[in-house]
């Protein structure tokens, strides 16, 4: 399983841990590249929940047992968020057609409260994947991660976090579908 080496990653792009990585931070990840540039990477893991509800760190959202996610080990006292549909918030950078990476939190807050827009729209983070400059192309080039430029949408995320590494895997077809099998212990195959 080889990365194309003329593929660059971008914003937007999803990177898929190889199967066997053992990193604790990122067995079976799906990371959503939310900035790459020539000073470094920042990214969202998708498919890591944590065992806290939005309502338990956001007051002002008390209302709102969504469930929050690990977003990568870098600085987890930090809350980040994307959201899908139309820019509706001042400050939101686009990472793709229709999906949005932060923006005014206060204005989202107050969307949320009056439901002018969805909760299922808006997925939380603590925390976050860095990569300091040329780390991420590193990686890359010793196949740590796949670059999957396959749209992200509300839909996607409704799988669970186990089964969104395996589906994404199978939707780019040949090698990586049969990758998607792999047991988490090869011994155990």
């Amino acid at each position: 399983m080889k990365n194309d080496p003329s593929k660059v990653p971008q914003a937007g792009n999803l990177l898929i841990s190889e199967p066997f990585l053992q990193d604790e931070n990122f067995v079976r990840s799906v990371v959503l590249l939310c900035e790459h540039n020539s000073e470094g990477s920042f990214g969202l893991v998708l498919n890591k929940p944590s065992i806290l509800l939005l309502s338990e760190l956001v007051e002002e959202l008390s209302f709102l047992e969504s469930e929050v996610f690990v977003g990568g080990p870098v600085e987890q006292n930090t809350l980040h968020f994307i959201y899908f549909g139309e820019k509706v918030l001042e400050g939101s950078v686009s990472i793709g057609t229709g999906i949005w990476w932060g923006g005014d939190f206060e204005g989202l807050v107050g969307r949320l409260k009056t439901g002018t827009m969805d909760a299922q729209n808006v997925r939380f983070f603590i925390g976050y994947s860095g990569w300091a400059a040329g780390q991420l192309s590193d990686e890359l080039a010793e196949n740590t991660w796949i670059i999957c430029d396959h749209k992200l949408g509300p839909n996607l995320l409704q799988n669970t976090p186990d089964e969104l590494w395996r589906l994404l895997l199978k939707m780019m077809g040949g090698e990586f579908k049969v990758i998607a099998n792999y047991p988490l212990d090869p011994r155990l195959n």
